[in-house]
């Protein structure tokens, strides 16, 4: 699985939308790293997205979810690591937390997918007009990705909302310092329905961005940055004071 990594530190792994690859998550967040040492940022292209091939043996979202545990286990070892999700990406982070929490320093949710079945989610319903910003991003990230994944590979999990849901409900409560980043125009994710996951992490900042939709952080850059930031600072200092 291709993946790229900078600097050296306490691993942190970001895990892309359905489809994406790592480019994007690279470009959104490596400007909070740049005063901010201590930190090895890896960027993940799951199986059938950007470098990464598909695999036949994978046929639903869990089979994902082994093939990115398996590298972040490759990669991490023993070590505990932070995470950071991206829409479909936020379920497989929150099915890692799931598995195994104590492992986990902390978890950021980007536009995440929580309710699976499309039909079922609460979106907004107020008429939008797509910021150049973000239709800039949808271009030159998520169109470009698109265009290197291997869409009969994924399709043929997405199209199948059994297949597109983990198995075992991620829901866990989670104690650690958590980020839930929403669009208030998103309307393929919402961000209503991450409210509803709120409770199970008692330590996290819950944001909804205005002129923001599924595709942040566009006209929002540098308030999206700043949350991150704080919330790296949180994870140091829980990791520093594990008892303050």
């Amino acid at each position: 699985m291709y993946y790229e990594s900078f600097g050296a530190g306490r691993p942190i792994f970001f895990l892309p939308s359905w489809g994406g690859d790592a480019g994007e998550g690279r470009d959104v967040h490596e400007p909070v790293f740049a005063q901010r040492p201590g930190w090895r940022r890896i960027y993940v292209d799951p199986p059938g997205t950007g470098r990464s091939p598909a695999v036949p043996s994978i046929t639903d979202q869990d089979g994902m979810l082994s093939a990115i545990v398996e590298l972040i286990d490759d990669l991490a070892g023993d070590e505990p690591f932070a995470l950071a999700g991206t829409s479909a990406g936020g379920l497989h982070a929150r099915g890692i937390v799931k598995r195994d929490p104590a492992r986990v320093l902390g978890l950021l949710l980007r536009a995440p997918g929580i309710v699976i079945d499309r039909s079922r989610r609460t979106l907004p319903t107020d008429e939008y007009l797509m910021p150049s910003a973000s239709r800039e991003r949808q271009h030159q990230y998520y169109d470009a990705a698109e265009s290197q994944a291997n869409l009969a590979f994924l399709g043929a999990i997405q199209r199948d909302v059994s297949r597109y849901s983990l198995r075992e409900d991620p829901s866990i409560r989670f104690e650690r310092p958590t980020l839930i980043v929403t669009g208030r125009q998103d309307t393929t994710a919402g961000y209503a329905d991450a409210w509803s996951i709120l409770d199970d992490y008692p330590r996290a900042t819950f944001a909804v961005l205005d002129q923001e939709d599924h595709f942040l952080p566009g006209p929002g850059s540098a308030v999206y940055r700043a949350l991150v930031a704080d919330w790296l600072a949180r994870i140091e200092q829980s990791v520093e004071h594990p008892d303050a």
